[in-house]
């Protein structure tokens, strides 16, 4: 018999009901009966009950190995929530590999612990039995990618980890190099450059699990080492890549998911389309809430205040709140305050009673026509109530976007049992950076322009579009792609619109333009984030639940403790020196 176990704890069944084994794995639980001890024995695959008539003193969470003989369990004792539950393990022998000490929280439990201290002892956390499915949903989900990848013609290749920086994106994570006095190396944002010089390289179809370092602010969906199933095909077009990823999620999402997933295309939305009805570019469809312009409706209004707002350029949004015309005066100071609490002035409303008569605050100041007119634009029905968000287009249609979210979730219209995803397209290639005044790049620099050259000579960058689009699944994006620019010229104009000479050009992305120098296929790909992928399916709000070793809000490793000072011997081969840093 093998030195350790001749089963897993999840094996035993009412066949092996007679046999001698053996098992190993930590103590999850320990219940004295009296007469007779019973211990829950825990490992990877599952949970066996042993029982003996005594027992030193042993602390949950020690590892031990047991001998014994496997005994039916008596009717009533029977456990069917465990797959060993028909049958227990009685201890002839019983040897521990490893005592444990105290532990700081319970393994054996569902209850909510701080953060902090589950991510300190994350080799515990990742015992718990949620935390722990979690990360063998990862692993399943990442080799279901690779095979369905691999299936379609997809090569894995590897990217160097040690890069330049790019001007581009978020903060780089910098590195210093030893063998090169001020400079430095940074870790990869993405991908991005290498992925298009293998399509110039002449391989057809690239992709990888890819690790990604981003120095940015972290959020829910947000940390500074991510994952993405990074993408890109030679000689295609923006549906092309449609056709290859959508396949991929729909079998993840329909194996994984503890939701429904459609069979049905991906739905198109345009960019603009998605910010006039949901009031952002990552849409929860499951959200049956649609915004609208009003802004012709109060045009030379007697509503005074939206009237001159109007003439100034304000936009006003229109949206909906189904049946809530017999909501409490409270309900509608509350959504007020939420509005406030965003950066909005303020939020009218009206109500349409269940004769259809507009009433509330603002509802005297439009005439009938003009309520009738609004009904029908908002889709409203009697009984309904509508608010409104003033002021530049982007801003009423963020406060707009809030303002859906919370009606949705506050009156329960999200449907929670399905998965819908959509594509968001028609990105604008450029938009306005409001503090400094200056055309940026809204999305990805190194996308294709629609209508090309032509269109970055002859119209204003900010009406000009790109092929670029986003994966979106219950209002989480999951990622960005695009048709990448692979003419030197249009990209040379196209940095130049966005205020980079061609000297920045050239010392920034010198690799990449020197190749398409000497023939590049037109390209494209995406990346969809494997954390966020693997967040959905898993059903958690945080991304930190899914990653094997995540760090805090904070960006700190708190079981490793990184960040962390280094020595003055390693600060003066790398040929750096601190400043006093203020404490």
């Amino acid at each position: 018999m093998h030195k350790y176990r001749s089963h897993n704890c999840s094996e035993l069944s009412k066949s092996h009901v007679g046999q001698t084994v053996k098992l190993s794995g930590w103590v999850h639980s320990k219940r004295d009966h009296g007469s007779l001890i019973f211990i829950d024995l825990r490992d990877h695959f599952g949970i066996t009950q042993l029982v003996t008539d005594s027992l030193e003193s042993i602390k949950l969470e020690s590892v031990i190995t047991v001998t014994g003989q496997v005994v039916a369990r008596a009717a009533e004792a029977v456990n069917p929530n465990i797959k060993t539950g028909e049958i227990e393990v009685k201890i002839s022998e019983l040897i521990v590999e490893s005592a444990a000490e105290q532990i700081p929280f319970q393994i054996n439990d569902n209850n909510e612990y701080p953060e902090e201290l589950r991510l300190k002892y994350r080799f515990l956390d990742l015992r718990r039995e949620k935390t722990h499915k979690n990360i063998v949903l990862r692993s399943q989900v990442i080799s279901s990618i690779r095979a369905e990848m691999t299936a379609q013609g997809f090569l894995e290749i590897q990217t160097p980890i040690l890069t330049a920086s790019s001007p581009e994106g978020a903060r780089d994570y910098l590195v210093p190099a030893r063998l090169h006095h001020g400079k430095f190396y940074a870790l990869p944002q993405a991908p991005q450059q290498f992925k298009q010089l293998l399509m110039v390289s002449g391989f057809n179809r690239y992709f990888q699990i890819a690790p990604c370092f981003r120095d940015e602010d972290l959020r829910a969906d947000r940390t500074p080492e991510f994952y993405q199933l990074d993408m890109e095909m030679s000689f295609v077009e923006q549906e092309d890549v449609f056709e290859a990823i959508e396949p991929v999620l729909k079998t993840i999402f329909k194996k994984y998911g503890v939701k429904k997933a459609s069979d049905e295309k991906f739905v198109r939305i345009k960019y603009e389309d998605a910010m006039l009805k949901y009031g952002i570019d990552k849409p929860d469809l499951r959200n049956p809430i649609l915004i609208s312009d009003a802004t012709e409706i109060f045009r030379g209004s007697d509503f005074s205040i939206f009237a001159k707002q109007i003439e100034q350029g304000a936009t006003i949004r229109a949206i909906p709140a189904p049946k809530c015309a017999a909501q409490a005066r409270s309900f509608f100071d509350k959504m007020i305050e939420f509005a406030q609490g965003n950066g909005a002035k303020g939020l009218a409303y009206i109500i349409f009673d269940e004769n259809g008569e507009g009433k509330g605050p603002i509802a005297k100041f439009l005439s009938a026509e003009k309520l009738a007119e609004l009904k029908k634009t908002a889709g409203l029905e009697n009984g309904d109530a509508v608010f409104f968000s003033c002021g530049k287009k982007s801003e009423a249609a963020k406060i707009a976007g809030q303002v859906r979210i919370k009606l949705g979730n506050d009156l329960k219209l999200i449907d929670e049992s399905v998965y819908k995803f959509c594509w968001i397209v028609d990105f604008p290639m450029y938009e306005m950076d409001e503090e400094n005044g200056k055309v940026d790049f809204s999305h990805n620099p190194f996308s294709m322009p629609q209508g090309g050259l032509e269109a970055l000579n002859s119209q204003d960058p900010l009406t000009i579009k790109a092929f670029q689009y986003d994966i979106v699944c219950n209002g989480v994006e999951l990622s960005s792609g695009a048709i990448r620019n692979h003419k030197p010229e249009i990209m040379y104009r196209a940095f130049e619109l966005a205020g980079y000479g061609r000297e920045v050009v050239e010392e920034k992305f010198g690799a990449m333009l020197n190749a398409f120098k000497y023939g590049a296929p037109p390209h494209g790909g995406i990346a969809p984030g494997i954390d966020r992928i693997v967040m959905l399916l898993a059903d958690e709000p945080n991304i930190r639940e899914v990653i094997p070793f995540p760090m805090n809000g904070r960006a700190q490793d708190l079981m490793m403790n990184a960040p962390a000072e280094v020595s003055l011997k390693q600060l003066r081969e790398l040929g750096l020196e601190l400043k006093n840093l203020k404490k």
